[in-house]
């Protein structure tokens, strides 16, 4: 088949800029092939080569004792102790999702999944954190509803538990949501399995399902801004088949047992492309292939199709020879391709032949560690104004501005269409700050969790960044894990714009102060720019994943309060509502600095907390909707009413950071105040747990009232 010839339009539409183009024309000395401008195109799409984000993502504290591998493998790998280790990872699958919703989510959560068992690893948790447009808006509820169920279908085909998450709304969304897919495995510390090709002559394998032209350009689709010619994307969308996977993980942990595997490298954005190239790349290696041999599902597939296609359920491997006969049976067992489609090579070159045509021939290293890195231009996002009068809402009004949000209210309507329990270790199911699942065979559990509050980033994105870390300590401190390690999720709008750069900056430099001093190193992430629909771009959104330990399951903090339980408060308590979920809610209003985070205190308190865990009955770290959501939120679960013994708005609704709302018995309240004061930990009364109402200094509403709009008005505003 004849390959359209190269004009500047061809080139623009790849996503290759003037100056890039010169770049790439100097590298081969020539004008490339169709075929090798689409390699150029995907593997320096801003997707795969993070090239505005990586002079800063350098800058991140990574190391740490815990840590066995940090960013630039397919996942993050940390110690939990006893020869084990859990490997995690986050990753968007915006654009995709927006497009085409079920395919896009599950297909996100498919990635994710393929990106930790190719490591080695069983996984054994997921979660997801989706940001949508208005309920008004007329793709919302659409958008919603395709994306859960997307998630679902993967994840509860697939076998993995979902455990927690987040979902929020907002009008910067309307054209353009955000799916961030999170998971986590286990393996044993020293069987972990590395992308690095190496040796000459090796043979490399494909694995799994056929190549289709599914997804093909999807990489650089996710790398451009939408506009009105959105629905002509959808050719980019990828189709995910949850069951394959399942027997390609079976296939792959069961491969690794025979000392086959040289390395391994899922076909994720620009599938064989980006796969061959990482591996070769890393091994300081080229790669020849033979587009002849590659498993195909559809006919007349071009070089161009197969080398960009991201047809999912796939896996690239540098195989020991020795060993083929055995590797090749394990696929046949599981029926899923097998299938040697080039080798290594000592030569700095990928080679690509379809039959005797060389279709591509590039010097291999200019593709990935040599691709264009830009220090793009950047302002520092002005100081946020004062956040000036504010109108005056009564309490319970306020409560209720709260919990009848589809921000605030509970969200069983998503995470119910989520198997939370299947592999029976999930010991604490979504709705608490952290969901917890047993390492299986032992006494050890993990938390997950993941946050970020966007509208703090955007007023002040080195504090935001800084709270969306600190939130997420707080949620695996309230459940008694300890913080290990995080990953992240970088959505943010079209760098090239200087504002936009800017909150990627200051965000970035918030987070590396916080993960430094929380110990809680960054591992392995994902960054997602040109958020963008006619160029209106989202709320910065840095999501945080994070990982915790708990020595023992009997560590956990999962109980509900009890009628007669004091409700007590631990940290300082100011009143700060610049940017609060009550002014946002209430009044439509986003005003005033994000909270400052004391990141000594947030490690003090949180600190105290786990070492008095056995003290207390219940925990939740109090964020958004401050203290009278959380106590309304722990008081609600446990089917109880509650007292708070102040009435003020800063008090009830503030969002102070570096604190904790724990319920407790009575007669454990002077065991605590003495831990407290020996801690200077700040710790007060503020209320009690019990009766069938909810009570705010003098006003009060019955809890049934209450209970019904926090629990009908995700379904009902969002129209599901």
């Amino acid at each position: 088949m004849t390959e359209p010839a190269i004009t500047q339009e061809l080139v623009a539409a790849h996503g290759i800029k003037p100056d890039e183009w010169e770049r790439l024309l100097g590298i081969l000395g020539r004008e490339p092939s169709f075929t090798e401008l689409g390699i150029f195109s995907a593997m320096w799409n801003e997707h795969c080569s993070y090239k505005s984000s990586k002079i800063h993502l350098k800058k991140l504290p990574t190391t740490g004792p815990q840590v066995i591998c940090g960013p630039g493998e397919n996942a993050g790998v940390v110690d939990i102790g006893d020869g084990q280790a859990v490997i995690f990872k986050m990753e968007s699958h915006n654009h995709p999702s927006y497009i085409e919703p079920h395919q896009g989510a599950a297909t996100g959560v498919g990635g994710i999944l393929r990106d930790v068992f190719t490591m080695g690893a069983r996984p054994i948790a997921a979660m997801n954190a989706l940001s949508f447009g208005l309920p008004s808006h007329p793709k919302t509820a659409h958008l919603v509803k395709g994306v859960v169920e997307g998630v679902g279908s993967y994840g509860n085909a697939f076998g993995v538990p979902t455990v927690g998450g987040e979902v929020r709304f907002h009008k910067s969304y309307n054209g353009n949501c955000l799916v961030n897919a999170f998971a986590a495995g286990l393996a044993d510390a020293d069987k972990i399995f590395y992308s690095a090709a190496s040796g000459v002559g090796m043979p490399v394998v494909y694995l799994g399902a056929k190549t289709g032209r599914d997804g093909v350009g999807g990489a650089t689709m996710a790398s451009a801004e939408f506009d009105d010619t959105i629905e002509e994307k959808r050719p980019t969308v990828q189709v995910g088949d949850p069951f394959t996977e399942k027997r390609l993980l079976e296939a792959c942990l069961e491969l690794m047992q025979t000392g086959a595997v040289v390395s391994i490298q899922d076909m994720g954005a620009a599938g064989l492309t980006c796969s061959a190239v990482e591996m070769g790349d890393k091994g300081g290696l080229g790669i020849k292939l033979q587009l002849n041999d590659v498993p195909q599902r559809e006919p007349n597939m071009t070089a161009y199709e197969m080398m960009l296609s991201e047809s999912q359920e796939r896996m690239l491997m540098v195989l020991n020879p020795e060993l083929e006969d055995v590797a090749r049976a394990i696929f046949v067992k599981w029926d899923l391709d097998f299938a040697i489609v080039g080798e290594t090579i000592p030569e700095d070159r990928f080679l690509i032949l379809h039959g005797d045509a060389v279709m591509a021939d590039i010097p291999l290293s200019k593709l990935s560690s040599s691709a264009p890195e830009y220090d793009r231009p950047w302002v520092e996002t002005p100081a946020a104004g004062p956040i000036g009068d504010l109108p005056q809402i009564a309490a319970i009004d306020g409560l209720k501005a709260l919990v009848g949000s589809p921000n605030y209210a509970h969200k069983s309507w998503v995470y119910e269409q989520y198997d939370c329990q299947v592999g029976a270790d999930t010991l604490v199911t979504p709705g608490l700050p952290a969901g917890v699942v047993r390492v299986h065979g032992t006494g050890k559990a993990l938390a997950f969790t993941s946050d970020v509050t966007p509208r703090y980033v955007k007023a002040n994105p080195f504090e935001g960044g800084k709270q969306a870390v600190a939130e997420a300590y707080r949620n695996l401190s309230a459940v008694g894990a300890l913080p290990l390690a995080t990953t992240d999720n970088l959505n943010f709008g079209n760098p090239e714009k200087p504002e936009i750069m800017g909150q990627f900056v200051g965000a970035l430099r918030g987070i590396g102060e916080a993960v430094k001093a929380l110990d809680m190193p960054i591992v392995s992430g994902n960054v997602s720019l040109y958020n963008e629909t006619d160029g209106q771009p989202i709320l910065p959104t840095p999501t945080i994943g994070a990982v915790g330990i708990l020595a023992s399951v009997e560590d956990v903090i999962a109980g509900r309060p009890q009628a007669g339980d004091l409700a007590v408060l631990i940290g300082e308590t100011r009143g700060h509502l610049g940017q609060s979920a009550l002014l946002a809610e209430a009044f439509g209003l986003e005003t005033g600095d994000a909270p400052h985070v004391d990141l000594e205190a947030e490690r003090k308190n949180g600190t105290f907390l786990r070492d008095n865990r056995k003290a207390v009955r219940a925990a939740s770290d109090l964020g958004d909707g401050g203290l009278a959501l959380a106590a309304f939120e722990m008081a609600e679960a446990a089917g109880l009413g509650v007292t708070l013994n102040q009435a003020e708005t800063a008090f009830l609704f503030g969002e102070d950071q570096a604190r904790y709302l724990v319920a407790l018995s009575p007669e454990a309240l002077d065991g605590l105040q003495a831990a407290a004061a020996t801690a200077g930990v700040a710790l007060s009364v503020v209320g009690e747990f019990g009766g069938n109402t909810v009570v705010l200094g003098a006003e009060s509403a019955p809890l049934a009232e209450l209970s019904a709009l926090y629990r009908g008005a995700f379904a009902a505003q969002i129209g599901v």
